[in-house]
């Protein structure tokens, strides 16, 4: 009997083979400006806040922090993430500081947003094994560092999610442009930028994510997505189930999937057996 094999390959959304992911940290005032910018452009953030601090005054209007109560219509189509209650250099926290650091953070920001959050980015770069597996622990999912790989890897751990660059790298738009040009379909690329919304203002550069939104706009094979949708998506990938001849599949999960079959995409509708 002849035997025909295909070339099956997990894929992001309408059969994507990029994802670009933006991370900001601390909820400060001119994060409002940066979410208007990402809402003109289709930009896709991940907003890590803590929201014990909302209420410190400020000498700088920058550094300022929008309050808690904000949170929920700003960052409407983003995901709002952790960053602990009060900000501390985590890794030097007891056990039990750490875990009620996050937790406290979550059961605030659940409240307010009537949604579980699962995210979270490092305060201070500072984290180590010990604080990786607390995260765990509470409910975290995934947790970005602040070690810039310079590369478009997909995560080996989601909770020491490493970004490629700041978006102060003076590689950032050699990056922008190498991404950009990337078509050999049968790999899988994620641009992952990171930064605070107060640096604009504080370094008067908010030309940088101006033009680095103007040249990633609208590309017919970039996903725009944030951190959590990642993870949920690639989470829901690794759940499919193909037939041994590669003639049909099924996915189990509560959404839908794509994969690429002989270079075609096709959609896996959640719940559903699909012939492909």
């Amino acid at each position: 009997m002849d035997i025909k094999l295909r070339n099956i390959y997990t894929a992001f959304p309408e059969g994507k083979h990029k994802v670009l992911t933006l991370s900001y940290d601390d909820g400060k005032i001119p994060d409002r400006r940066l979410v208007a910018l990402f809402n003109e452009y289709g930009l896709k953030g991940t907003f890590n806040v803590n929201s014990g601090l909302f209420d410190i005054p400020y000498s700088e209007a920058y550094n300022e922090r929008i309050p808690v109560t904000e949170y929920k219509s700003l960052y409407e189509g983003h995901e709002v993430a952790c960053h602990t209650y009060t900000h501390p250099t985590i890794a030097r926290c007891p056990k039990e500081q750490i875990a009620l650091q996050v937790l406290e953070d979550r059961r605030v920001l659940e409240k307010e947003l009537h949604r579980t959050v699962r995210g979270m980015a490092y305060p201070n770069g500072s984290y180590d094994d010990t604080v990786a597996e607390i995260f765990r622990s509470c409910g975290i999912v995934h947790a970005r560092t602040v070690n810039s790989t310079h590369s478009f890897a997909l995560p080996e751990d989601y909770l020491k999610w490493h970004p490629t660059c700041h978006h102060a790298d003076k590689s950032l738009f050699d990056l922008a442009k190498e991404f950009t040009d990337l078509h050999k379909t049968q790999y899988m690329y994620m641009f992952y930028v990171w930064g605070h919304s107060y640096e604009f203002e504080r370094d008067n550069n908010w030309d940088i994510i101006e033009k680095f939104a103007r040249e990633m706009y609208g590309h017919d094979d970039i996903w725009y997505a944030t951190n959590i949708d990642i993870v949920d998506y690639l989470d829901a990938s690794s759940r499919i189930q193909v037939s041994v001849d590669g003639t049909f599949a099924y996915n189990p999960s509560a959404i839908s999937v794509w994969i690429e079959v002989d270079k075609k995409p096709v959609i896996l509708l959640p719940g559903k057996y699909t012939e492909i």
